[in-house]
């Protein structure tokens, strides 16, 4: 009898030290959660990785999925509810910066469709265009129920913006063929 409660007190230990230590991931000094939640639903960590430029970390961010993929096209093309979450890690970091970045960016994956775009990627930067400090939390969810973008900032809603075809846009900018940063894109993808 004490063996057996032994070993059950010893599985016990081991099971709850594993769904801890799986809870979240430090990246380059950032904590990120393996599940974040939206509209009462889980959204769980499908990867993650950190964005540099000239030996300096600017931001780490982390694709949330219903359905894990390392599919890129699979997953731009999804309609299910799925998550970017961007933590600034660097003050070089700006809001004009950003915004300059996602015009390219919405250039590139965007394509001929840009102009139908032009509107609502406005609005995003107009989202994305208070200060920026170190620390501040982004998150881009994608809601199939209303076919929009949520976009918060440390937890308040700034707004939505609507669309299907936008949030294939957005989404590209990380996972198309064409990606801001390869590296990140296979990071992003848990490869």
């Amino acid at each position: 009898m004490k063996n057996f409660l032994l070993s059950l007190t010893v599985i016990l230990t081991l099971q709850f030290s594993t769904v801890t230590a799986q809870q979240s991931f430090d990246i380059e000094g950032v904590i990120v959660p393996r599940t974040i939640q939206f509209q009462n639903k889980p959204l769980s960590l499908n990867g993650a990785g950190a964005r540099s430029a000239m030996w300096s970390g600017l931001y780490v961010q982390a694709l949330y999925l219903s359905q894990l993929s390392q599919d890129p096209k699979f997953i731009i093309d999804s309609d299910t509810e799925m998550a970017i979450r961007i933590e600034i890690t660097s003050s070089l970091v700006s809001a004009k910066k950003l915004t300059k970045s996602m015009d390219e960016n919405f250039q590139k994956t965007a394509g001929d469709n840009i102009g139908a775009l032009r509107t609502r990627i406005e609005e995003l930067k107009s989202y994305l265009s208070d200060e920026i400090t170190k620390d501040d939390v982004y998150k881009l969810i994608y809601s199939p129920i209303d076919s929009s973008v949520w976009v918060y900032k440390n937890e308040h809603l700034k707004g939505k913006i609507s669309g299907f075809d936008f949030k294939k846009a957005l989404f590209g900018i990380w996972l198309s063929e064409k990606p801001a940063d390869e590296k990140l894109k296979n990071q992003l993808l848990g490869k």
